[in-house]
């Protein structure tokens, strides 16, 4: 006897035209039978990320069509090897919404190598926030060379969500943590360190982060915004530091490439989408006692911002505005 649809699931049959023509449709779904190697995941929420709209905006070059999008979520295994019934769990993918069903459903099937265990401290739904933001940061700061005492990051955006990992990670490992922000002198997330703060919109930013550096100049500077950064972080960088770059506003920007290599500058690109959810979860173990020890810490998650998948539309539209909440759907 078939069995009833017990779930549903987030279903996009192709790219929408814009952002008004956003309109995922809600499918019932069974559960599933998961295949040898294999558990299924009962998600109890999930982050909506700008990856996600725009996959859904058919901008995801690897993206395959028919699709349940995201890639953030939390929830608990009811199905897969006897060790893991029960646990709940975290993770993240860039597989995940792409190339293969995402986390905007009620379950999600994923390789055993891709589960992760939720730190007790953090809840459900702060703990769908963690995936994206935290996965890029520690990668950028990881293949900067982020070692902790003694160096400096400059985080350029530091109230987005991966600017404030990105300053959490970094005051964690004990490194000197400044950020800039448009239009503010206040850090708004968490950090185990003071977090100076300057004004982005400022004509002598370059020279004021020098001047914070005693001179030297930064090790690593994170640009989370790209293009309108790009010259500061380069000019506010140390002898061989490393300017990291994860978004632009414009795709093309000039550079004195005679000072960028007499300085022994570095420039790296990091893609979050390249790191599969086995990957993923490899990450989140090792930041499992951080979150429980209290230095680092996940997105507060409100009424206002957690979203029945009915309002999936709406959240999508949120984010595509660039919200500063960090919206979650509970599938």
């Amino acid at each position: 006897m078939k069995q009833q649809a017990n779930g549903r699931k987030l279903v996009l049959t192709g790219k929408a035209a814009n952002a008004e023509a956003l309109a995922p449709q809600i499918v019932d779904v069974e559960r599933p039978e998961p295949p040898p190697g294999h558990a299924v995941v009962e998600v109890k929420a999930a982050a909506v990320n700008p990856s996600d709209v725009k996959a859904a905006l058919g901008l995801m070059p690897h993206a395959i069509w028919p699709r349940t999008p995201g890639r953030d979520y939390a929830g608990t295994v009811v199905a897969g090897p006897a060790a893991w019934l029960g646990v709940d769990v975290w993770g993240t993918g860039g597989d995940l919404g792409v190339s293969r069903d995402g986390t905007h459903a009620r379950y999600l099937v994923l390789p055993v190598d891709a589960l992760s265990r939720k730190p007790q401290s953090v809840s459900i739904a702060a703990a769908a926030t963690v995936g994206v933001p935290f996965i890029t940061a520690n990668e950028g700061l990881r293949r900067a060379g982020l070692v902790g005492r003694g160096q400096t990051v400059i985080v350029f955006g530091v109230n987005g969500k991966v600017g404030q990992a990105a300053a959490q990670l970094a005051a964690r490992a004990g490194a000197s943590v400044i950020g800039v922000e448009r239009d503010s002198r206040a850090y708004a997330g968490l950090a185990s360190c003071p977090v100076r703060v300057f004004d982005g919109k400022d004509p002598g930013l370059a020279q004021q982060l020098l001047e914070a550096t005693n001179g030297r100049g930064a090790d690593i500077a994170y640009n989370t915004v790209g293009s309108p950064y790009f010259d500061a972080a380069l000019a506010s960088l140390a002898i061989g530091g490393t300017q990291v770059l994860i978004s632009t506003i414009e795709r093309s920007v000039p550079f004195d490439i005679l000072a960028f290599y007499r300085r022994n500058l570095q420039m790296l690109g990091v893609d979050s989408l390249k790191l599969t959810a086995s990957q993923c979860a490899e990450v989140l173990n090792g930041l499992l006692a951080g979150f429980d020890d209290g230095s680092l810490r996940a997105f507060d998650v409100d009424g206002s911002s957690l979203l029945p998948l009915e309002r999936a539309a709406e959240a999508y539209r949120k984010v595509l505005a660039g919200s500063m909440e960090r919206i979650v759907l509970g599938p």
